[in-house]
This record gives structure tokens, sequence and C-alpha cells, in this order.
């Protein structure tokens, strides 16, 4: 049963209030829905269209009510052409229909009206493939993100900017230092200042990604406290597959652990396709990054 745009829109109330219920509900991890080719074989799944659709159904049913943040990769359903993109729909669909706030991980940057064109694809309240985030990319200049953060303030939705990421190519753009600031630090400056003009909750709708294997340059950088001056959810992938743990996090990010989200996808499905033990996969996660943000007490 589908949630009618008009329904949909009088009750979404700011997106950095309802992540910050969903953490305090769940804890902060974010889990992904990324149907590799390999995670399909490792299932007994053909790496067909029809084999995508049970991959995302599996993991709709395990994930959906069950994590404050879900984060499907949209390349890999885009891979497989207009089913796939169709199949994305019913995951955005699916996820909404069981309360369950997306992530669409999709870096989409551009200028002019071709990021407002982006920002409607998946930020407006009539498009099927509306999420209640997205990431997007700054490295056009962070200015030319406009379109999507003036329209996610309109619908209520959320906005996660690459900042730091996780990937080796990265550090000679994002370390480079322009105006005595390194490109980093002015991203984490400029959403600051976003989320300081609105921000009722513990969570800024605009936040960052910050890969969870870079805490030393966090730290080494001095970033950890303008990062928690942000009040930005802090997006960290990397924890299980490549290398990153929890207690990492801990230690790198200092004072902005407690916005951090974990976001983990392969070590998570790899427990699949039984959709009991993904959800106890999950759990043991979010056991284990209960600390980052102590959820409330009953």
């Amino acid at each position: 049963m589908g949630i009618e745009k008009d329904d949909e829109r009088a009750g979404l109330e700011p997106f950095g209030i309802r992540l910050g219920e969903a953490v305090d509900r769940f804890g902060p991890v974010c889990v992904g829905i990324d149907p590799h080719a390999s995670l399909l074989d490792a299932w007994g799944l053909p790496d067909t269209v029809q084999g995508l659709r049970q991959f995302a159904e599996i993991a709709v049913e395990a994930f959906g009510g069950q994590a404050a943040l879900v984060k499907p990769q949209s390349a890999f359903f885009e891979r497989f052409g207009a089913c796939g993109v169709e199949m994305l729909e019913d995951v955005l669909t699916g996820l909404r229909e069981m309360g369950t706030l997306s992530l669409l991980d999709v870096k989409r940057g551009d200028i002019g009206s071709t990021m407002a064109a982006y920002a409607q694809a998946y930020l407006a309240d009539d498009s099927p493939l509306r999420a209640d985030a997205i990431t997007v990319s700054p490295f056009l200049g962070f200015g030319s993100l406009a379109p999507a953060f003036d329209l996610a303030k309109r619908t209520g939705r959320g906005v996660f900017v690459l900042a730091m990421t996780s990937n080796p190519e990265a550090g000679p753009v994002q370390h480079a230092v322009y105006e005595q600031e390194t490109v980093s630090g002015t991203i984490i400056d400029e959403v600051s200042e976003a989320n300081a003009l609105a921000c009722a909750g513990t969570y800024g709708d605009v936040g960052m990604v910050v890969g969870a294997t870079v805490g030393k340059d966090v730290a080494d950088l001095g970033l950890g406290e303008r990062l928690a001056q942000s009040r930005a959810p802090l997006l960290a992938p990397g924890v299980g597959a490549q290398g990153a743990t929890i207690g990492d996090i801990g230690h790198g990010f200092g004072a902005a652990s407690s916005l951090v989200l974990p976001a983990t996808s392969r070590a998570i499905l790899a427990a699949g396709p039984d959709v009991s033990a993904l959800r106890d996969a999950l759990r043991s996660v979010q056991e284990e990054a209960a600390g980052l943000r102590p959820m409330p007490e009953d």
C-alpha cells in the first residue's frame, strides 16, 4: 500500500529531526543495499534483473523497520538499465512504507539547471525516485549544490556532502590547500554554516560523508572539533569490508563521534540470503556501535 503524496508531505518533519528519532530507536548504524555481482553469486542468485529483484526484496524485508537508515547504492541498480531503476524505485517505496529512512547513494554534483534536475529526481515530493536523503559531490563548488539544499529544505529531506572520503585517490584533492584552508576544511565550514541557519535537534539536515578509515586524517588535520560543531550527521562508510572498526571511529573522530553514522554493507550482506541471519548481523553491528551515541533509557 503506497503513501499518497499529500499525506506524506503533510507529515514530513525536517530530516535531521526524523534521523535523530530513528537513531534514538535503532542506534546510529546505516546499512547498505549494494547488489554487487559477487554478492548475488554468494546468495545463489543470477546476475540478472530477476536476481536483483530477489536480492532487493530480501534486503528490504531484512532491514526495513530494523535500522535507523538504509542506503541503497544507485549504481548497482542502474547497471541493469531501466529495469534496474524500476527496482530501485520499488526499494525506496518499500522502505518508505515500512517507515524506514532511506539515504540514496547517488553522489550527484553539477551546476545550474542540471543540478536542479538532479534535485527534482531524488528530493521532490512527486518523484518516483524520492528518498529521505541523498549523497552529493561539492567538487564543482559548494554553491553549485544550492538547488539540492533548497529543495531538500522545502520537502523535509536531507543532503550528505562528500567531505573526506576513504579512497586513496582523494587526498590530493580533498587535502589541497586554497587560501590557507584545506578543501575538506572549507566543506566542513560550509556545512556548519548551513546547519547553523536551521538545526532544531541533535542533527542538522545537511550531513557529510567522512570515511570511517580516515580517522587519522581527521586527527592530523585537527578537524574533529570542527566536525562536532557542524551538527552534521557524519556518514562513515568503510566499517567491515574496507577494514575500519567501530573502535577506529571512537579514536579518530574524537568529539565528533556522537554524530557518526557507521555505514556498512558487504559485512552485513555477506550473512544473506536468510532474513534472520541478515538481521542478526545488523544487530551485532548495532550493539557494537551503541556506545558512539548512547540510546535513551526507557
